[in-house]
């Protein structure tokens, strides 16, 4: 929802003519712009002219008329009524880049017809979308801006479900810079969505709530090219109805991809709810804060895509769970995990060996070649810097790295370090619970056992260094308590049990003389 403004806004404008300067508002420009504009459209609907422009003074009035783009969708299958035209007013700096802004709101309802047959009906609206911003059109996109919408409302609803959710406001800013790199562009937003609401409900559920009083988010893109992506997006509209590409066509596309790539050096996103509330039928439960985060960073031959989540001061009260069981509830949460070592430059090189001129079948079964060599060699590894969980009796930290094939799920080795802190407090828990559940009873005892094996750090924390080897073989602390798996020739070959014994060989007594052999 937070890309709505910027996304919509970006389609209509995003061919403006580099050449306009402020001092050159006239009709001639004005029919450039709408030209350009109605050309990025499908045929049959540029042929109906939704973009209009004209001169206002020091600047262009471009409406898009929506309706009218909308009329050539066949309507058993989608319907939308309520749209009304949306206006943007470009002002051309000397520069070449353009000032945009405008002030509009959104209420419509509509329904559509899913892959699955069933009807979905909506409603969409936004009391007021302004933006003040400046666009680039050598990049189709937007240097700077500052975006905002207030009472975001949405509903949703079929035969078994119904979904309603709102935000009170949102605030939007984008920022950007000249990356390192030659040629390329830093970016960075920020904003906020306040009041959060969403419920739930269906016949076969009873209703479930979620709010939040606020959900703000951060994002950074390094080193994007910008230029380079605008040019290959407008050589895809050129060539979408193409079942294939020319020779010529295709040169051209990879030499685009040649200046593209990499697309980005890397990638930060961070989205946090704040006093986040969950309530049901079956209980009622919430979070301080809620965080994602997501990463994409390193060379392109070894990139890290990266993950991580967090939660604090949980809260859990529901008749299911028993009130004896209510402190090994996770009062926070931190999960971080990624997959590193992709190799993002040999998929590509492979991708660039494609024929775009041949079938499509052809080029997915290339595109799949393609893709295997994302990971060097077949292997996957899966990093977790950190994944831990806290209570008023018990805080576990686990880190450590998994290993394994692409191609399998059998070949993997395993290192990961595991940290109790309190631990002695764990077991006393648990045996306090054990005197009401005597179920627990032997997980008390495998607590103690376990520590049985732990080193002790200088805090005073207890340590399980636990390494799984690709023969199946597992240690811990180095001392191993698993031996190798058996190999399939081991499975298959006789034991000692089965063999022959001396008994059962044949006796000299029975044994064919020489006179009997033939």
């Amino acid at each position: 929802m937070r890309h709505m403004l910027i996304t919509t806004t970006s389609a209509i404008i995003i061919a403006l003519t580099t050449g306009a300067s402020a001092a050159e508002i006239s009709q001639d420009a004005a029919n450039d712009i709408r030209d350009t504009l109605n050309h990025l459209l499908p045929k049959d609907i540029a042929k109906s002219a939704p973009v209009t422009v004209t001169p206002a003074g020091s600047r262009y009035e471009i409406v898009y008329d929506f309706a009218t783009l909308l009329a050539k969708i066949k309507k058993d299958d989608f319907d939308i009524k309520g749209m009304t035209p949306f206006k943007v007013f470009a002002k051309p700096q000397d520069g070449g880049l353009w000032d945009l802004e405008g002030n509009n709101n959104l209420n419509v309802t509509g329904h559509f017809i899913g892959h699955d047959k069933k009807r979905s009906d909506f409603t969409y609206s936004v009391a007021d979308m302004v933006f003040n911003s400046v666009f680039d059109p050598a990049i189709s996109y937007f240097r700077s801006g500052d975006f905002s919408a207030k009472e975001l409302k949405f509903t949703s609803s079929t035969d078994t479900e119904v979904i309603n959710a709102s935000f009170g406001d949102m605030i939007y800013k984008l920022s950007s810079a000249e990356s390192t790199a030659a040629g390329r562009l830093d970016f960075a937003t920020n904003g906020k969505l306040s009041t959060f609401a969403e419920q739930v409900s269906g016949k076969e559920m009873p209703p479930i709530h979620i709010s939040a009083d606020s959900l703000d988010f951060n994002a950074k893109v390094n080193g994007v090219a910008a230029k380079d992506l605008k040019e290959m997006v407008l050589f895809v509209l050129d060539h979408v109805e193409q079942e294939h590409l020319t020779k010529e066509s295709e040169v051209k596309f990879k030499e685009m991809l040649v200046k593209a790539f990499p697309l980005l050096n890397s990638l930060e996103e961070t989205i946090r709810l704040n006093n986040l509330a969950v309530t049901s039928a079956v209980g009622s439960g919430g979070a301080k804060s809620f965080g994602y985060h997501f990463t994409v960073d390193g060379p392109s031959n070894a990139t890290r895509i990266g993950v991580a989540m967090d939660a604090a001061d949980l809260t859990l009260e529901s008749a299911l769970v028993d009130g004896s069981y209510t402190a090994f509830l996770p009062q926070a949460l931190d999960i971080q995990f990624g997959v590193p070592g992709m190799d993002f430059a040999a998929l590509g090189d492979e991708f660039m060996k494609l024929d775009f001129t041949k079938s499509t079948g052809d080029s997915r079964k290339a595109g799949k070649q393609a893709a295997e060599k994302l990971f060097p060699g077949g292997i996957l590894t899966v990093d977790f810097p950190k994944v831990s969980a806290k209570s008023s009796v018990y805080d576990v930290e686990v880190s450590g790295e998994l290993v394994g094939r692409v191609d399998t799920q059998k070949d993997y080795k395993l290192n990961a370090s595991i940290v109790a802190r309190d631990y002695d407090n764990t077991i006393a828990a648990v045996q306090a619970l054990a005197k009401t559940n005597p179920d627990l009873s032997q997980a008390s005892f495998g607590l103690m056992m376990i520590k049985g094996f732990a080193k002790v750090d200088p805090d005073g924390a207890q340590r399980w260094d636990v390494a799984v080897a690709g023969d199946g073989s597992v240690s811990v602390n180095g001392q191993q308590i698993k031996g190798p798996d058996a190999s399939v020739t081991e499975e298959a070959a006789p034991s000692d049990d089965a063999a022959p014994s001396d008994e059962a060989a044949p006796s000299d007594e029975i044994a064919p003389s020489d006179e009997t052999k033939p």
